[in-house]
């Protein structure tokens, strides 16, 4: 059976590489310099950040420095860990859900009963803490087709998105590149749409990754305009690299966010990226996408 690989399996390493260079240290967190609201900050763009990405940060010091900046949440979290975000007045705007992983997922009718049992458990608990967005993955192909994997991944969010609907929580699909995550099914624009117009629910929307779809089709800006019904959140890095949203990079995100801002976005736009100065990076990613 193929082992289960969870998100910080897979960025192991990296973090290891980023601990090395100081995001670790407590000069790279902050603590002679302080990051307040950018100059001028607007607010319209609702901004978060992957907390995986500053690992060694403590979640409780991240959040204060998240909040300082101006920033309404923090992503991709851990249900053990929701009630000490909203402590500090800040939203999961993301949350985790255990059995739910990039390699394994609900291509794979085997695997419903157990993805669903989670989504049964966590979904409430989500709803009385006020976390808004769950996390949904596809899985690897492993030898499936496109079509069976899509047929069997609307059929699990079908029986998702009936609890989802109870409770007012929002099952977001994420479209990950092929190129990092080899095999992964989910990997392009077409396919999410075809599967958020399967499902039919208001409460399944895709969480399109900036960085992972730019780096499968390109056309970013386009593709976010004709895509814009089924995506309900959105992730931010560099590219090339998953760095820093800097000069150094081909993606240039006060466009994007300007295009994301003209339709009438509310949601949250969560940036997902290593960065090379520690908080800095942060700072620096949050003033960029301020529009």
């Amino acid at each position: 059976m193929q082992k289960k690989i969870s998100r910080r399996d897979m960025i192991g390493a990296t973090l290891a590489g980023a601990t090395a260079l100081g995001l670790g240290s407590q000069n790279a967190w902050g603590e002679e310099k302080k990051f307040g609201k950018p100059e001028n900050f607007k607010g319209d763009i609702k901004q978060s950040v992957s907390k995986w990405c500053f690992g060694s940060i403590p979640l409780d010091e991240f959040c204060e420095i998240c909040k300082g900046m101006g920033m309404v949440g923090v992503d991709l979290i851990d249900p053990k860990d929701w009630a000490t975000v909203k402590k500090h007045g800040l939203e999961v705007t993301m949350g985790n859900v255990p059995e739910v992983n990039i390699p394994v997922g609900i291509n794979r009718t085997e695997n419903h009963d157990r993805i669903v049992a989670s989504y049964e458990k966590y979904i409430p608990m989500a709803a009385e803490l006020g976390v808004p967005n769950l996390i949904s993955l596809s899985g690897n192909r492993a030898g499936m087709d496109d079509e069976t994997g899509l047929k069997n991944c609307v059929a699990a969010l079908k029986r998702v998105a009936k609890i989802a609907e109870k409770h007012n929580v929002n099952i977001m699909l994420e479209l990950l590149n092929g190129k990092d995550h080899k095999d992964y099914m989910a990997d392009s624009t077409d396919w999410g749409i075809d599967l958020v117009k399967g499902v039919g629910s208001e409460r399944v929307k895709l969480l399109y990754d900036i960085y992972h779809m730019h780096r499968m089709e390109g056309d970013v800006i386009h593709n976010i305009r004709r895509a814009y019904d089924c995506i309900g959140h959105f992730h931010t890095a560099g590219a090339p690299g998953r760095n820093d949203l800097d000069d150094q990079q081909e993606l240039y995100y006060p466009a994007i966010m300007r295009a994301i801002k003209a339709l009438g976005y509310k949601g949250f736009v969560a940036h997902e990226f290593i960065p090379k100065k520690g908080v800095e990076s942060l700072y620096d990613a949050v003033k960029l996408c301020d529009v």
